[in-house]
């Protein structure tokens, strides 16, 4: 028997809120054997899509639109991009603009089956977060052509007309973070620490290590940049011993790029009372003292774009949505409360800015790229 894995929005928030004060992994590993797909209502029946002349399904234009969110690994509690889908679908709620659902996956395994639960909710759009929901979303917008669905952090390679690609240029804010951290570092050696070897995580990891570069040619020395990968976005564990190792061979920022597994990069951080970066949201608040500024993905913002056009019985399906620094807060830098970074640096860094989004300073989004604009020498 399938037990469905779709939970109401209060039981959500409960849920996140109870992983937080339990510090996240061991609870967010634990089945919700309460957690089932809600009842349909008058109302979510009144709310469903209707069957245009084409067979197509259109949204009501100026109703409630409901979204069924279906995580990657790292689940709600990730403090990441995961969390910040999570917020920002409740922060509509909250205006009843959107109703929503989500589903968490705890492995790749059950990406797929998820998917299919999904559609008991009978959802105006299904949205996946993560790259690594790609090819399951691919397959399921494929066999459910008038289902809407959206995925953060992938491009519609395959231009699926009832699928939406999502990303954000996030080699360009990782550049501002690298450029940051090369001038904070004090023994000239930083780190980098990954999630899963992927073309998401490559636009991190050569944004930050050309904004290094930056940082080493105005500083005249060269700056050592470790790299490693946890092959994971929920091992807490991992990537604080990967962390701890950095931080103990002489490095003093290391940045993450890794999900849940940079809540370890970042406790590895306090405790070896080094700086570290975080990602996709502001995470000053996990570690104020040492924190030295968080590189932004606006998921919030981009999916409230999604639901604003729904509400207008808009879907751009077979597209992709691309965010980048000239978007402004879909994709920037957040500093953290207690002013780590000097000013003289911050005001470096707006003009790196200025010069990013006027395509003065290519940003490499790859190793090919970073070797053939100069920036391995």
């Amino acid at each position: 028997m399938k037990i469905s894995k779709i939970m109401s929005v209060a039981s959500a928030l409960t849920l996140s809120l109870a992983l937080t004060s339990c510090g996240g992994d061991t609870a967010n590993d634990k089945k919700n054997d309460n957690a089932k797909a809600p009842a349909e209502t008058s109302e979510s029946a009144d709310n469903k899509a209707e069957e245009n002349k084409d067979g197509e399904a259109e949204t009501p234009t100026g109703e409630t639109v409901k979204v069924t969110m279906v995580t990657d690994e790292g689940g709600v509690n990730d403090k990441s991009f995961n969390q910040s889908t999570y917020e920002g679908l409740n922060a509509y709620k909250d205006e009843g603009k959107s109703d929503f659902d989500y589903i968490e996956s705890h492995s790749t395994a059950e990406y797929q089956p998820n998917l299919e639960s999904a559609l008991d909710s009978e959802s105006d759009l299904i949205l996946t977060v993560g790259y690594a929901l790609y090819n399951d979303t691919v397959t399921a917008a494929e066999q459910n052509p008038d289902q809407k669905y959206a995925i953060i952090d992938n491009a519609n390679i395959d231009k699926v007309e009832n699928l939406l690609g999502i990303t954000f240029a996030d080699h360009q804010n990782s550049f501002l973070a690298g450029y940051i951290a090369g001038m904070k570092s004090e023994s000239n050696h930083v780190g980098f620490v990954g999630g899963q070897v992927s073309d998401v995580i490559d636009r991190f990891e050569y944004g930050f290590k050309a904004g290094v570069k930056q940082a080493a040619r105005e500083k005249g020395t060269d700056i050592k940049v470790d790299v490693q990968y946890a092959n994971s976005y929920s091992d807490q564990a991992k990537g604080k011993n990967i962390a701890n190792q950095m931080y103990q061979e002489g490095a003093d920022v290391v940045m993450h790029a890794a999900g849940g597994v940079g809540i370890g990069v970042i406790e590895a951080a306090k405790e070896n009372d080094k700086w570290v970066i975080g990602v996709d949201r502001d995470q000053s608040e996990e570690a104020p003292d040492h924190m030295l500024v968080s590189t932004i993905k606006g998921v919030g913002d981009a999916v409230k774009l999604v639901i604003d056009g729904l509400n207008k019985g808009e879907f751009e399906g077979g597209t992709t949505k691309e965010f980048t620094l000239a978007d402004g807060k879909a994709v920037d830098i957040a500093y953290a409360k207690n002013d780590l970074v000097s000013q003289e640096i911050k005001d470096k860094v707006e003009e790196l800015r200025k010069e990013i989004v006027d395509g003065k300073i290519e940003v490499p989004q790859n190793e090919e790229e970073f070797n053939s604009m100069g920036y391995d020498k």
